[in-house]
């Protein structure tokens, strides 16, 4: 009885083996070049609690990063996890989908959003975000997190609070 000691847990058992373990109708969770695994990995295992899939864009660390393993503990096998190989391809792919994204200095919050299956909620990586231009021009669908003090939240926190958010307009959806 107990829990798995992460260092026992294999490679193969850590990918994906369910390309469709997200809910049809749930969110899709879109990471723009992520820099810190142990971000990515707190936002996969979110993705797996609740429903929703994960675009990761390129470029980014090693997937096998240890310190990603170590976040994501045992997680992988139950997430539909699509990766990209740079941000023209995935906005290519998903363009046309209800992308929201979040960013500082956004015209609303996040709470003022109409949330619908499927829609994708862009986060971009922990220095640069998402690409102003993306921002100007889509700023209806511009969105922040309202803070004060600091310069900006942890990305795994951000994508947390507004996942829920999210889910909680959808009446869980997802999860239930």
């Amino acid at each position: 009885m107990g829990r798995t000691q992460n260092n026992e847990i294999s490679d193969e058992s850590r990918r994906p083996h369910n390309p469709y373990a997200s809910h049809p109708e749930g969110l899709k969770i879109a990471l723009l070049r992520p820099r810190i695994p142990q971000n990515t990995g707190s936002v996969a295992r979110m993705c797996a609690a609740t429903g929703c899939s994960l675009d990761i864009v390129a470029p980014f660390f090693q997937i096998d990063d240890k310190k990603l393993k170590r976040a994501g503990l045992d997680y992988w096998p139950h997430l539909d996890v699509f990766v990209f190989d740079s941000l023209e391809e995935w906005l290519e792919r998903r363009g046309g989908d209800s992308l929201w994204f979040l960013e500082v200095g956004a015209p609303r919050f996040y709470t003022e959003a109409r949330f619908a299956p499927r829609d994708i909620l862009v986060f971009g990586d922990e220095e640069e975000g998402i690409p102003a231009e993306w921002l100007c021009e889509r700023r209806e669908r511009h969105l922040s997190i309202p803070q004060k003090n600091v310069r900006s939240l942890n990305l795994a926190t951000s994508v947390g609070i507004v996942t829920y958010e999210a889910l909680r307009q959808l009446s869980w959806r997802s999860i239930l």
